[in-house]
């Protein structure tokens, strides 16, 4: 097992070095060249810290009342994480709340970015003190974060011994159903995923969808159900193929569990010369900004992204600091908004 020495000599520094560069100490400055390499030879030797003093020196920060400052986040964004319209208000909040309490964000990385044998090397050499996990991750990769990071904070993850921040998919889903079945649609279709199970029977707005219509007295039917594994491509492709089914196949509305989704599919109905609401009517999911500049204005359930990200962070440090030591459970509240792209009720013409 490499030590910080072999670090150094592999780098040409001083151990001291190595050691600031790790633990993030700025008391001197060191280039960023410098910094760089010895990331890069932590990667390559394969170094891994040692937990016990990593447990120590937290202890003593604490005690001499200096808290922890290095807070990661990973998100489970199949796009770049800062533009993405849905993650990316989520990391605004998580960021503005960690600065405001003192606090750092030392990292942002996708599960695109932690791939393979790299993810562990990139966490064990990140050094923080607590992770905020955003969305769903492979469970051995969880369970390594769970072992070696001491807290751990959650938004719409599924662990009830660490705290997390959601909204109820299930009754937000439900909400958006309800209303397309209010204005008398019976033949609803689903566009969505599948989450980690791989299951899109067990996906929550995948249930909200099927519980309403159940409770309507109606069943899903699955040749309106489009699988479209969270990709807006699929969800555009899979639109235009159904519409070039007999139009008696056709769904009169459609839910879809993402704005992004519901405009891709918004654009195969166009494309068909058919008109939104009065031949298809649509509702999405989450109110990203883009979603009331669609033509129509699209309807959708309002997720409070940014607002579950500042409450994230506010979690993360009463974790850390003991201040609300007991996992629990935490649901936002969410608003069904009602735009052009579904306010028609065809039985009213």
């Amino acid at each position: 097992m490499p030590k910080l020495k072999d670090i150094a000599q592999h780098v040409g520094v001083s151990i001291s070095t190595v050691s600031r560069v790790i633990n993030n100490d700025s008391s001197r400055h060191i280039s960023q060249e410098t910094k760089a390499k010895i990331w890069s030879a932590i990667k390559e030797l394969g170094y891994e810290p040692n937990e016990p003093a990593r447990q120590l020196a937290r202890r003593s920060e604490k005690e001499a009342g200096q808290p922890t400052r290095r807070i990661g986040c990973l998100v489970s964004a199949p796009q770049h994480k800062y533009n993405h319209p849905y993650f990316s208000p989520i990391l605004a909040g998580i960021e503005k709340k960690l600065t405001e309490l003192g606090y750092s964000l030392a990292f942002v990385h996708t599960l695109e970015e932690l791939q393979g044998e790299s993810a562990v090397g990139k966490l064990t050499a990140s050094q923080v003190d607590g992770i905020v996990i955003v969305e769903g991750i492979p469970s051995d990769l969880y369970a390594y974060i769970k072992k070696t990071i001491p807290v751990v904070v959650g938004i719409d993850i599924s662990d009830p011994s660490v705290p997390v921040i959601t909204y109820d998919r299930v009754q937000a889903a439900k909400s958006a159903v309800a209303h397309l079945l209010a204005q008398g649609h019976r033949k609803i279709g689903f566009i969505g995923g599948a989450g980690m199970t791989g299951e899109i029977e067990r996906e929550k707005r995948y249930r909200g969808y099927r519980y309403a219509l159940q409770e309507a007295g109606l069943e899903a039917d699955p040749r309106l159900v489009i699988n479209a594994g969270w990709d807006v491509n699929e969800s555009y492709g899979q639109m235009a193929e159904l519409l070039r089914e007999d139009r008696s196949l056709w769904p009169t509305a459609v839910f879809a569990a993402s704005d992004m989704m519901a405009i891709s599919a918004m654009r195969a109905v166009a494309e068909k010369r058919l008109r939104v609401p009065e031949d298809i009517a649509f509702v999405g999911l989450d109110n990203i900004e883009v979603s009331q500049f669609t033509s129509p204005p699209l309807s959708t359930v309002h997720v409070p992204k940014f607002e579950m990200g500042v409450m994230a962070a506010k979690v993360m440090v009463d974790q850390m600091t003991d201040s609300h030591p007991l996992p629990f459970k935490l649901y936002m509240p969410f608003e069904l908004l009602v735009r052009q792209s579904s306010d028609y009720n065809p039985k009213k013409e």
